[in-house]
Parts: C-alpha cells; structure tokens; sequence
C-alpha cells in the first residue's frame, strides 16, 4: 500500500493496519499516507462532496443521467498532491482539502500519527495550535479537523507485533504507549485533555485557534488486533472519539456554507449518489466503516 503515490480507495481497517505496522521512516509520511486517502474517500463516498473538489482527489469519476448523479471507481482519475493554502502567518499544505470554486478552502483535514518517543507529545501542541491559528485567521469559515492516531506500543515484548505474526523487539520506554497495568502513560492522558479544550469550535467568531473537530484513536500492535483502536481510551465521553469526527465536520460545513447562505446552496448542497452507481456495486464498498450518501429514488 505504502508503494502508491495516488490516493487510493482504502478502508479505515486497512489504513490503520498499516499505520500500526509500518517499520519504515516516519519522515516519507508513508505510514500515515492511507489514512489521508481513507479521508478522501469518505468525504465523496459519505460527506457528498465532488471529487474535483478534494486534494489529493479521490478516485472517483462522477457522470449524469439525467438529475442523477452516478459515482463510478476510477484509478487514473486520482492524484496524490496536496493542497496549499495562504494562511494568516504563511503558507501551509493541507493533507486533505475540499475546495469550493469561488468560496476558498471549505473543509480542511490534518492528519497526524506518531509512532514513539511519546513524552515529546506536549511539544506537538504548539505546532497543532499554529496550524490551526494560521488558516482560521485567513479562512474563519474554513471547517478544520485534527485527526491524531497513536501506535498503542505495550511493555511487554509479547504484546507486540509487526502484523504479519511476528513479533518485534520490545519498545524503548519512551516509546511504550500502554502501561503493564494496561492503561495509557501519562503524556498521553496529558495530550488528550489539551486537545479537549481545542475542539469544538462552532461560530467563525469563536476562538480561531479552536478546531471544528478533534479525534484521537490509540492503535492497537498486538498481532490478533493489530490496526484497531482501543476500546477504553478515549473514554466514552470524550469529545475526541473517532466516530463523531466526520459527522461533526459535515454538521459545521452545513450550518456555514449552505443553511446560512441559501443563495448559493446550489453550488454549496452536498450531493447524493445513485443507487445505480457503479462504486456502489464495488466489493470495496461493502468494507466500509460507513454508509454511502445515497438519494432518495422516485418511488422509492
């Protein structure tokens, strides 16, 4: 997977799967690339936004029949660059960018991963803020989600695992996620109660350096798990939970760009797929973690 340089269509276990047993650089990205491509998948697949729109584009094609809009799989289509966009204090790349034709930048995702050396996480707050601060100054509207995984490494050698059955050598102690008692280290807990106070930023006069949403996943290496994350942390009432990110982010871009300006709904509403559409019929659909925004069919 990692040896593809265009977006792929990937599922959210795969992405992670790889992220959690990736032995090469971090420094390419290439073990955190799937998750980018998994975002840009979901946000045709299930958000409804057109694919010339994201960067890096998704592979997908989209062609008409009739007022039906049908959603086909299409490898050459895709790319693997991403998106610039003129922030307040610089320029930044953006891994996943929807753009609007006349509007700037609507959705914006960054996706970070870290694999060890867990007791620097506290310096990945400044950075995380900056980013944030950067675009919110020159886009307030700008919907922007922060997608933070973290490889769950455990003290115990035989906890570990590359994912293909074999188990590497035991974690640094910098490097251990997990404790013996099973809980998350310290630094982790630390990091996940300053990225709860930089969420859920709602109006565009709120706080720009707040993100839209925040999700955090501890990524499990043991060889029977490996590329799920953790049941236990975030806790269950943790704004951070994977499984709201993108419905908060549809719920922001909805209530910014096309609830509050009905003039422009026509460019703004996000579309819905055929049922007919060829992707639907694709195994690979069946794999999701999510359901395709399908429309409503006359007589249905």
């Amino acid at each position: 997977m990692s040896a593809h340089r265009t977006c792929q269509w990937v599922n959210r276990e795969d992405a992670l799967k790889h992220f959690a047993s990736y032995d090469g650089r971090t420094q390419s990205q290439a073990h955190i690339k799937p998750l980018h491509w998994y975002v840009a998948c979901r946000l045709v697949l299930e958000g409804g936004f057109h694919p010339d729109e994201i960067k890096p584009r998704p592979p997908f094609r989209v062609t008409t029949r009739g007022r039906r809009l049908l959603l086909e799989f299409d490898e050459t289509s895709a790319t693997g660059s991403e998106a610039t966009i003129l922030g307040g204090l610089k320029t930044k790349s953006v891994d996943i960018v929807v753009n609007k034709e006349g509007l700037g930048p609507v959705i914006a995702v960054s996706c970070k991963g870290m694999t060890g050396a867990f007791r620097n996480l506290t310096n990945r707050m400044e950075e995380t803020v900056g980013e944030c601060t950067n675009l919110h100054i020159t886009y307030p509207a700008l919907v922007l989600g922060y997608l933070f995984v973290i490889r769950a490494n455990r003290a115990s050698v035989a906890d570990t695992g590359t994912g293909d059955g074999k188990l590497s050598r035991g974690p640094a102690p910098n490097d251990i996620a997990i404790t013996d008692s099973g809980q998350p280290v310290e630094s982790i807990v630390r990091f996940h109660a300053a990225l709860c106070a930089l969420t859920a930023r709602q109006g565009i006069r709120d706080d720009v350096s707040r993100y839209e949403a925040v999700a955090m996943g501890l990524i499990d290496v043991r060889n029977d798990n490996v590329g799920q994350p953790l049941p236990f942390f975030p806790p269950a009432d943790s704004p951070l939970i994977l499984e709201q990110f993108f419905d908060t982010l549809y719920l922001r871009y909805d209530e910014r760009f096309v609830y509050s300006a009905p003039d422009l709904s026509s460019r703004t509403r996000r579309s819905e797929w055929s049922s007919d559409s060829p992707a639907c019929d694709s195994p690979l659909a069946s794999s999701m973690d999510y359901e395709i925004r399908l429309a409503e069919e006359p007589g249905a």
